[in-house]
């Protein structure tokens, strides 16, 4: 086998695995949509038929049930992706093993299950040919993604699946198969550390103090509330139990967040809402936001308070198109805010650096996968707007581990970041607030 010219999608009523098999369908692969009953695979193709924006037409994906799992046989590749219930997939795996042709490659696009747990009673054939391809939601838009091999994983599939997805547009970054690989390790590390921090200091101000003048489309806050927060618990839950670094407590999921949960209060999905719930349509739309001590939701102009001096000052550095000068400021300010959210930047920068030689080998890895999967200011961007050396006597003194890719970025003098990403993706320019 040598080339990917078929697509077989499994969980295809949900929102990966539409929103896959719309990006497949779009590069002109025959694919086929399968999922527990005939009715939910149709749902599944109107999801992907809305995805393209009329340029798929129905005849483009055929449907069918798992009743159907004998058409794995003539599958490149079989693409996993229903709910991140490790029993479930597992049951879907022993069925395909079965059913599979020899040359059928399976992946599974889970956000942080073990690769190796999800195939460890699975034929050494099936282990070979397995893989995971993490896609970062929706990947219509999401360029970014990750590849993972487990121990057993053939090299040379490896190779096949990496080609198949660069030739979509992916900006593929292999990770070793540990929890939640490198950009949800990193990513939700950031969102629950601030996600906690709210319960103190109040989401509408968290928010405003992470935002966009730190490098990020979208401040935490409102991503989880995108996100889910049942998805943003089951990730968080389980880097707590399988990960114990020094962001181990950073993990814990807020109580409040739980109680939320429980009930049904799940982010932008669900009519209670999340950290903000908006009332209405249209020009009469009001925005509430929550208070984590009550449980109650306030109107967000009630509770909107004047911008920190130092959000002031990034982002009138910003204005000038200046993401060096915005860090320059947080490095200069004072103040009990400056405090917090220099605290918030350096553990991502110690944080997402020191994954290098655990999860990822190199640290244009991390950094890409940040910039490509999240849309986030890379840490090695940060880093060198900060200066290498300037960042090592910061992380001392914030008590956090300094990366050795740091070091080495200050040792030999050297820019860390070097990717041809225009830096306004991640800071775009905007007119300061009011102070």
């Amino acid at each position: 086998m040598t080339a990917i010219k078929n697509v077989v999608v499994l969980g295809a009523n949900g929102s990966m695995g539409a929103a896959s098999g719309a990006l497949f369908a779009l590069a002109g692969l025959p694919v086929v949509f399968l999922a527990r009953t005939l009715e939910r695979a149709e749902a599944g193709r109107a999801k992907a038929l809305q995805l393209s924006k009329g340029k798929l037409q129905a005849s483009a994906i055929r449907v069918g049930s798992y009743a159907d799992l004998r058409l794995c046989a003539d599958a490149d590749l079989v693409l996993e992706a229903v709910c991140e219930d490790p029993a479930i997939k597992r049951e879907l795996f022993a069925v395909i093993d079965r059913v599979r042709g020899p040359s059928t490659i399976v992946a599974s696009v889970t956000s942080g299950i073990s690769i190796a747990s999800l195939c460890a009673e699975r034929s050494p054939e099936f282990q070979a040919k397995f893989l995971g391809v993490h896609l970062f939601n929706p990947p219509t838009k999401i360029v970014g993604c990750e590849l993972i091999p487990h121990a057993h994983t053939d090299p040379g599939v490896v190779a096949i699946v990496r080609a198949f997805l660069t030739s979509l547009g992916r900006e593929v970054v292999e990770t070793r198969d540990t929890p939640a690989f490198a950009g949800n390790r990193l990513g939700f590390k950031v969102l629950n550390e601030v996600a906690q921090l709210a319960g103190q200091h109040g989401v509408a101000f968290m928010d405003q103090l992470v935002g966009s003048h730190t490098g990020r489309a979208l401040p935490p806050l409102a991503t989880i509330d995108l996100v889910g927060w049942d998805v943003h618990a089951a990730i968080v839950d389980n880097l707590f139990e399988k990960t114990h670094d020094f962001a181990h407590a950073q993990f814990a999921l807020p109580a409040y967040m739980r109680e939320g949960i429980a009930e049904g209060r799940l982010g932008r999905k669900a009519a209670l809402g999340g950290f903000f719930r908006t009332d209405g349509k249209g020009p009469d739309a009001k925005q509430f936001v929550l208070s984590p001590i009550t449980g109650d939701y306030a109107p967000l102009s009630e509770v909107a308070v004047p911008a920190p001096d130092v959000v002031v000052a990034m982002q009138r550095a910003l204005e000038n198109g200046s993401h060096p000068g915005a860090m320059e400021a947080l490095c200069r300010a004072e103040g009990k805010e400056a405090d917090l959210l220099r605290k918030i930047v350096l553990g991502y920068i110690s944080y997402g650096l020191g994954l290098v030689g655990e999860v990822v080998e190199r640290p244009r890895d991390i950094d890409r996968i940040m910039s490509f999967g999240f849309c986030w200011a890379p840490p090695g961007m940060l880093v060198d707007a900060i200066g290498p050396g300037r960042t090592i006597v910061m992380l001392e003194r914030a008590k956090l581990p300094v990366p050795d890719a740091v070091l080495q970025a200050a040792v030999h003098q050297r820019p860390m970041f070097v990717e041809p990403i225009d830096t306004t993706r991640f800071f775009p320019a905007k007119r300061a607030v009011a102070a």
